[in-house]
């Protein structure tokens, strides 16, 4: 191919990306990830969103748009800068850099032009002028360590590509709109899951929606435009489970914004009904009696033991600077007068390791609870997220908790995301960070929901005349306070 041939062919990229990805990858784009193409060929739309449902191709689409800026976008002297980010680190490695590693390797000619590391793309003759970059924050970072996170790029051709930004600060655009002030050719192009009226996503799809480019995508199987991407099947099995207007389902399978932001488990009235909340021992006396203990990781945390009976749970005992053997101590004298039938510790980090050998030691065989450990339900990111929104499930069906005043903001401080169409709670760390102080008692009690609910072991049921087969014990397992709601 002569230079002038090559020319005109990158000359075609670069107005016809859809034609880009014909050539280069061989495949073909979906409607919506032409459309998306095609306006990021349009220098008067210099800011793109995909507001899409999940799993429809959204980190590839921003992947090839990657690629076909690094090819397409440079003058002698003037070489192209990008910058990459996502929710999370981990996110933008599994996610869309993995994706970018992909599309590279399946092009001879960006495999022979450009190298792919863990944290740049760049051209093979100028290795610091002509890339772009992988950028994140850490967890901690607060709006304006975010905000900064594109920060630096200095280029007559610019590009920020964010990924996963319904739950990213939009402090982050500040930076990106310095960026194009001053380019040659700029644009931004974000995509994500409408979770949060908070974030990027939102804000752009929202106040300053006459500046973006809004490209919507859903998986509703009713909707002709639909994704074929999505499974309809299980989009209607999921709508029928939950409904339309199930936050979750509206924002992965509708692509559609909730009402309200869908980043708080529980609000203080829900907690405070459930401390208010009275249940009839028949109601819960034939459930499995249960101690979910935290044990605690650091000098002013406090290790818990919290147990619950079904529908009830009941005050915890709180130590500080307890030994293992002392706390196990404890669980097993609530054990023998209270007689529960599974103990669930959390072990994460190896804390309450000390506290599951030394109950071994006595003869009691502990439930171990990882907090980072794989869960039950796929839609969850870990254990921890799991329980937790089961637990709050449960103080929304009927569940009753101890008058305790600081578990009105123990339950009701952590944030979640959705990363990749799954549940995530925010980490105890930010959370203690961000509040002050750690939820060692909300902690405890989630253990107890680590194993799905069950009926205890020759527990009381009634027969058709009402009548006890056998009696429950009311003992509370600490001797501060008897039964709090019977």
């Amino acid at each position: 191919m002569s230079v002038q041939e090559a020319i005109a062919k990158i000359r075609r990229w670069r107005e016809d990306p859809v034609f880009f990805v014909r050539d280069q990858f061989g495949v073909e784009p979906d409607d919506w990830q032409a459309d998306a193409l095609k306006a990021f060929a349009d220098p008067a739309k210099p800011r793109i969103e995909l507001l899409a449902c999940a799993g429809p191709g959204k980190s590839t689409v921003l992947a090839w748009c990657i690629l076909n800026f690094l090819t397409c976008y440079a003058k002698k002297g003037q070489h192209p800068n990008g910058a990459v980010m996502s929710i999370t680190a981990d996110n933008l490695k599994d996610n869309l850099w993995k994706e970018l590693a992909v599309w590279h390797g399946r092009s001879e000619y960006f495999r022979r032009t450009f190298t792919w590391t863990k944290e740049r793309i760049f051209a093979n003759e100028h290795p610091e002028t002509w890339f772009v970059s992988a950028r994140t924050f850490s967890k901690t970072a607060d709006a304006e360590e975010q905000g900064r996170t594109l920060s630096g790029l200095h280029s007559r051709f610019i590009l920020y590509a964010i990924d996963e930004s319904g739950d990213i600060n939009p402090a982050v655009l500040r930076s990106a709109e310095q960026g194009l002030s001053n380019c040659e050719w700029g644009k931004i192009i974000q995509a994500g899951n409408p979770t949060s009226h908070e974030g990027m996503l939102y804000l752009a799809a929202t106040k300053q929606r006459a500046m973006w480019e809004v490209i919507r995508v859903t998986g509703d199987p009713d909707d002709p435009k639909r994704s074929k991407r999505i499974n309809i099947d299980w989009a209607r099995e999921q709508i029928k489970q939950y409904g339309r207007d199930n936050p979750w389902v509206m924002a992965y399978i509708l692509g559609q914004f909730p009402p309200a932001s869908i980043n708080t488990l529980l609000g203080p009235d829900e907690v405070e009904a459930a401390m208010d909340r009275h249940v009839r021992e028949d109601h819960f006396a034939f459930s499995q009696k249960r101690l979910g203990v935290d044990v605690a990781r650091f000098g002013d945390d406090k290790t818990v033991i919290f147990p619950r009976q079904g529908l009830v749970a009941f005050h915890p005992v709180q130590m500080r600077n307890a030994r293992s053997n002392e706390v196990a101590a404890r669980i097993a004298q609530a054990k023998a007068k209270w007689g529960s039938e599974v103990e669930l510790i959390d072990v994460t980090g190896g804390y309450g390791a000390g506290v599951e050998d030394a109950l071994r030691q006595a003869g009691i065989n502990s439930i171990p609870v990882n907090f980072s450990g794989k869960p039950m339900d796929a839609r969850y990111f870990n254990k921890r997220s799991e329980i937790w929104f089961l637990m709050a499930e449960w103080v929304k069906r009927g569940g009753a908790l101890p008058p305790m005043p600081e578990l009105v903001n123990q339950l009701t401080a952590p944030t979640y995301t959705f990363v990749g169409g799954k549940f995530r709670l925010e980490e105890k760390d930010q959370i203690k960070k961000r509040t002050g102080s750690s939820p060692d008692d909300a902690d405890a009690l989630a253990c107890t929901f680590a194993l799905a609910d069950m009926p205890a072991s020759g527990s009381v049921r009634l027969d058709n005349l009402g009548t006890k087969q056998r009696s429950v014990s009311d003992w509370d397992p600490f001797e501060e306070k008897r039964l709090a709601h019977a």
